[in-house]
């Protein structure tokens, strides 16, 4: 390997939003993330079903449910 072209790693702290934190080595000193294993949903096993601003309900007013076709001869 050469010599001086590998980044200077040091210890770091890795924080997530909901408060678990890491210890690692990196690039960087302190990170900070929005979500983490210990509050993801799928590790987790919660489901969480999240309609902002009734999207669904805008997206059925807006397009409706789709009418069967009909089969041509």
């Amino acid at each position: 390997m050469k010599a001086d072209i590998h980044p200077d790693y040091q210890p770091t702290t890795i924080s997530c939003a909901c408060g678990t934190t890491y210890h690692t080595r990196s690039t960087k000193r302190e990170l900070r993330i929005g979500i983490c294993a210990a509050c993801h949903p799928f590790f987790t096993g919660e489901q969480k079903f999240v309609d902002t601003a009734g999207r669904i309900e805008k997206f059925s007013r807006r397009y409706g449910t789709a009418a069967p076709r009909k089969k041509s001869a």
